[in-house]
């Protein structure tokens, strides 16, 4: 019999950004409810968080141990089906880790963890059972981004030649976090963000984005990593030069401290044939641009017959009807919730469902952390990819 997949939540409480978007985009198509959670280190804080949520009180835990060891023993009809892992950077691995030692699947934000070694860790355990991991790259989610995607898979530009993939921001141009903004504060402290600033926080989501879009995997890399304000302790500026598989090569920036703008991701890839160009601000439009012929521009909407299954499973609404970040983070929830369903009833999942980020995405931005600030460090001018692949 269907019925809801039933999440639990790491992290999240009263006052986090994050926590209510993962839990907006849970609940967007009703596949999804928020059944118990340890929403905060603060016991008082996990507490009235979970009346905030509407939760009963015997299903608010002060810790993530005390949930996930309660939860296991509850009947199968009632205790969570996965985790949702909503805190910083430092708090991934372990709630993950039992986690999924107690048998439960695993949503976590991005990056996947702490360290590389922890990313490795979590892999093998992944590896080992049966279980779903997702990270949370929210940007592969966007109707368009599958668009390009497919485009390329189907070879419409061509052998692809450049990938050109920028991320600016401006919301970290100076010393906020001294200020003692939340989210500035953890961001920029290495105990609690690892070794990336800039290059963890986004500059992640940026290779995660070149590497689903194009197909390929960068091989070599040479980066110039910056921390332009002044007392801040992990990066907010970099700039990399990239090597792909196939030949290709890339250009990638991802930088907090370009004062006046907002989330600019944007993405231009270019093949023998022809290129494409997304934006983030402005999702719901793709331009391609095919060699001496006009450009075109394809826009997302379930009525759009011209756009390909990736693009029409993933739109919920007619063409004019703007789709954005929420319905994009909602669709890495509405696919992970269905290859769950699939499980519960013995069937084999959609392949179109099995389409989100899972740990060798995570594993992946890792390993990119890793190799961004060793580029930097060292004189060598290619620096070759870390990967145990």
């Amino acid at each position: 019999m269907k019925r809801k997949i039933r999440m639990g939540m790491v992290g999240g409480g009263s006052g986090s950004f994050i926590g209510a978007v993962h839990r907006m985009a849970a609940n967007l198509d009703g596949q999804v409810e928020l059944v118990c959670g340890a929403f905060s280190s603060r016991p008082e804080v996990a507490r009235q968080s979970g009346i905030d949520l509407f939760l009963p009180q015997d299903r608010v835990y002060t810790s993530f141990e005390e949930m996930v060891e309660k939860e296991a023993v509850l009947p199968e009809d009632k205790r969570m089906d996965f985790v949702s892992i909503v805190t910083p950077n430092h708090v991934h691995f372990e709630p993950a880790k039992l986690a999924l030692e107690k048998g439960f699947h695993v949503v976590c934000e991005k990056p996947l963890c702490f360290s590389l070694e922890e990313a490795y860790a979590l892999r093998k355990l992944v590896e080992q059972s049966d279980l779903e991991f997702c990270v949370t790259h929210t940007y592969t989610g966007y109707p368009m981004v599958k668009e390009a995607r497919d485009l390329i898979k189907a070879g419409k530009l061509g052998k692809i030649r450049k990938v050109i993939v920028e991320y600016p921001q401006g919301w970290l141009s100076t010393n906020v976090e001294a200020s003692g903004q939340t989210q500035a504060s953890w961001r920029t402290d290495p105990k609690r963000s690892g070794m990336g600033g800039s290059v963890g926080d986004i500059g992640t989501h940026a290779e995660n984005l070149a590497e689903y879009i194009s197909g390929l995997k960068i091989t070599e890399l040479c980066a110039d990593v910056s921390t332009m304000v002044e007392g801040r302790l992990l990066d907010d500026d970099a700039n990399i030069l990239l090597h792909f598989d196939n030949g290709a090569k890339g250009v990638l920036h991802c930088s907090q401290i370009c004062a006046g703008e907002e989330n600019d991701l944007n993405i231009r890839i270019y093949g023998e044939k022809g290129g494409i160009v997304w934006k983030q601000m402005e999702p719901n439009t793709l331009l391609v641009k095919m060699h001496e012929a006009p450009a075109q521009i394809y826009r997302t909407g379930g009525d759009r017959p011209y756009l390909g299954e990736g693009a029409q499973a993933h739109t919920r609404v007619p063409a004019g009807h703007p789709e954005g970040y929420l319905e994009a983070f909602a669709n890495l929830y509405h696919n992970f919730a269905r290859v769950l369903q699939a499980k519960l009833e013995g069937k084999q999942p959609d392949p179109q469902h099995q389409d989100y980020p899972t740990i060798y995405d995570g594993v992946r931005g890792m390993e990119f952390i890793v190799s961004v600030i060793k580029s930097s460090e060292s004189q060598e001018k290619w620096f070759k990819f870390i990967s145990e692949e």
